[in-house]
């Protein structure tokens, strides 16, 4: 059957045929495959929709962005309508009509191109350091763009974990940004911010009369998602009694407003973040278990900073860069012996550090270089340059790395503008990659 639909189409589009649902998933998690037309009798129980249905149910979390056209002998209404429930685009049943299977496929193949204009869910290159705006060119940062993309194409909760100013935030956006929901709300609540007696009133919103103050009806923030999505920030900040209330609304995707009786239906995904161990929390009693589950279908873990130090010069000078136009301050670049502070600093507050520090430097350097005493770094570079005499080949090669590293930072990994920046040619620079 599938080499029948290779040679009935293959004018029209480039074919390729997986032999059984393993290779099919192998070639579909490239995400090459606009759309896909699937048999629901697959190998080794042909004689059974059971491999086919499982197939198309994992399909969302394999290639999201592929419309899958089910063509089967298993063309019952039961199976037709359950295909549909599991986001199949069209089925068609054999024997195959191929000029009605070509106008489906035109559709398929039409709404996919819809799909991903429509919304930003585009799955970003970041061969320069970049996903939808989040910069990371070190081996943590591209196992964080991983996740991010898979957790962007499905419709689980995410629990996103990391020290303060790691970037939890960021990520939710680019979570929402890159998915199917883009288009409709991403509410955020700082769990943390408002106070207690507040809190379930911005959540579930109120009836007029509610309480003493309570003149007309309230909205709350999850209403306000439906379709989209809620950022919990802190959301180990949550009163137990808050947390059953969540807990019920992950499990229900229901809510009553403070006040009212009307049970009232959302489709919600939530995200969540916290920089507290929600393990210890669960052991201590301030957090409940069974929430700490829910939240945590997939678990994102944003690295420290100084866990990631590939990604603290194209940091830095990114900031630099936008900073500096804000302020139309023109040109301004980092001293030699401020590159080698931003590099050994700890960092413990981490990117929000980061930034903030190059913010006081350009609100207090009135030159057009930052030293390491504009960035409140002084003493550490001073100690760093201090370390002892290098040889006169260790300085070269030292300076020699420092500026391939500069020059990756400036121009966001891209190795052509780099060695235009160092002024050698490009098998240059490869040799100095694989040299140090």
């Amino acid at each position: 059957m599938a080499r029948q639909l290779k040679q009935a189409l293959d004018m029209e589009y480039d074919i390729t045929i997986a032999k059984d649902a393993p290779q099919a998933r192998k070639f579909l998690s490239s995400r090459a495959f606009p759309v896909a037309t699937l048999d629901l009798g697959l190998p080794p129980s042909m004689d059974s929709p059971a491999q086919g249905f499982a197939l198309l149910e994992a399909m969302p979390s394999i290639a999201p962005h592929t419309q899958t056209v089910v063509v089967t002998g298993f063309d019952s209404e039961e199976n037709a309508v359950r295909a549909a429930s599991l986001g199949a685009y069209d089925f068609c049943p054999l024997p195959v009509d191929f000029s009605m299977l070509r106008v489906i496929l035109s559709r398929a193949f039409r709404m996919q191109e819809l799909k991903i204009a429509g919304s930003s869910n585009q799955y970003e290159k970041t061969q320069n350091g970049s996903l939808s705006g989040m910069l990371g060119i070190s081996p943590a940062m591209k196992k964080v763009f991983q996740v991010i993309r898979l957790a962007s194409g499905h419709h689980y909760p995410v629990l996103i974990t990391g020290s303060t100013g790691t970037g939890k935030e960021i990520a939710a956006k680019v979570i929402h940004r890159l998915s199917s929901r883009a288009k409709k709300p991403l509410v955020i609540i700082n769990c943390g911010a408002i106070p207690e007696p507040l809190l379930e009133s911005e959540l579930f919103g109120y009836e007029k009369g509610a309480f003493t103050g309570a003149t007309a009806r309230h909205t709350g923030k999850l209403e306000q998602a439906h379709q989209g999505m809620v950022f919990l920030d802190e959301v180990g900040e949550l009163p137990l009694n808050l947390q059953v209330k969540i807990l019920r609304f992950l499990q229900e995707s229901t809510i009553e407003r403070l006040g009212g009786s009307k049970i009232i239906k959302l489709d919600v995904r939530i995200l969540a973040a916290t920089n507290i161990d929600l393990d210890a929390a669960v052991k201590s009693g301030n957090f409940r278990e069974d929430l700490f589950y829910r939240l945590n279908v997939v678990n994102l873990q944003l690295p420290d900073l100084v866990e990631r130090p590939e990604d603290i010069l194209l940091l830095a000078n990114t900031f630099l860069k936008e900073e500096s136009a804000k302020l139309k301050r023109g040109q301004i670049n980092f001293s030699p012996i401020a590159l080698t502070a931003l590099k050994t600093h700890q960092w413990p507050g981490n990117v929000r550090e980061l930034q903030n520090r190059i913010r006081r430097a350009l609100a207090t350097c009135t030159t057009q270089m930052i030293m390491p005493g504009d960035l409140g770094l002084e003493n550490k570079a001073e100690e760093s340059e201090a370390t002892g005499l290098l040889t006169l080949r260790a300085a070269r090669a030292k300076a020699e790395k420092e500026a391939v590293q500069k020059a990756l930072a400036m121009t966001g990994n891209n190795i052509s503008h780099a060695a235009r920046l160092l002024e050698i040619s490009r098998p240059t620079l490869h040799d100095l990659l694989k040299k140090h």
